[in-house]
């Protein structure tokens, strides 16, 4: 529940944030009444997208069966952590350009197309925020319970809500980039516990061999089966009894990131 209550709230927050700028550009530019409902549409429209993206996931699952289901469910595991990876050095790399990056797409939109441009734009960033979303979740509905999941991202939705309201109003104290910068870390820590979940079902399965296993047996100090050492493992990818195949794709994963990300932050 908790990973799902903090990349949904990541998620929206974010989307909520571009809306705001998109919203802020129309009005700055007299489109106040028809540039507004162009907006809606394209949110609507980003939405439903989203949607029907999560609603094909489950599809697929649903005729699947044996091996190739589990093939199918690793590997959305992977892309979870994959695309949470990207989207955190991303926005380190554009994140302070965003807001103008942002007005000359929607400038040269409405140029183009009018406010149909304008719904355009709104409707693609809302749907990638939307798709990612429906993705993480499902990765993460292989690894803990439905109405755990639901609960989460219903709070982590009303949370990102929340906090878009608290920065429009521009609250004093309140550092809307620096809780982006911060949470991105977290991020990375759910990306790496997602990636070892996948490696673990690849060693499940025979596709990945475990090397030694186990490398060492930590549950004495700490058990990743229950209570707070599960709760530690779902976020973390911390296991008790890991094989040394997880602990290298593991190390390989921090060292990768700690590369990009100096790498990002010189661009």
């Amino acid at each position: 529940m908790g990973n799902a209550l903090f990349v949904v709230w990541r998620e929206s927050l974010e989307a909520f944030l571009v809306v705001g700028i998109l919203h802020a550009w129309l009005q700055a530019n007299g489109h106040g009444g028809r540039g507004t409902r162009a907006l809606a549409a394209g949110v609507g429209a980003g939405i439903a997208l989203a949607l029907a993206l999560g609603w094909a996931l489950v599809a697929v699952q649903d005729e699947l069966a044996g091996e190739t289901l589990d093939a199918f469910q690793t590997g959305m595991l992977l892309v979870a952590a994959a695309l949470i990876t990207q989207m955190v050095l991303w926005m380190r790399r554009h994140g302070r350009q965003l807001r103008a990056q942002i007005h000359g797409e929607l400038a040269a939109a409405q140029a183009r197309a009018g406010l149909a441009g304008v719904a355009v734009v709104a409707t693609l960033a809302v749907a990638r925020e939307g798709a990612e979303t429906a993705i993480f979740l499902y990765g993460f509905a292989q690894e803990g319970g439905v109405a755990d999941l639901v609960a989460g991202a219903g709070a982590g939705f009303v949370a990102a809500a929340a906090t878009a309201f608290a920065t429009a109003r521009g609250l004093r104290r309140f550092d809307s980039g620096r809780l982006l910068r911060y949470s991105s870390f977290l991020l990375l820590v759910i990306a790496s516990a997602l990636l070892v979940a996948g490696a673990d079902r690849l060693i499940g399965a025979g596709w990945l061999p475990g090397l030694v296993d186990p490398l060492w047996d930590s549950a004495l100090l700490l058990d990743d089966g229950d209570g707070a050492g599960k709760l530690f493992a779902d976020f973390s990818g911390y296991r008790a009894r890991p094989a040394l195949s997880v602990v290298l794709v593991y190390a390989a994963y921090w060292s990768a990131v700690a590369v990009a990300w100096r790498r990002a932050g010189r661009d």
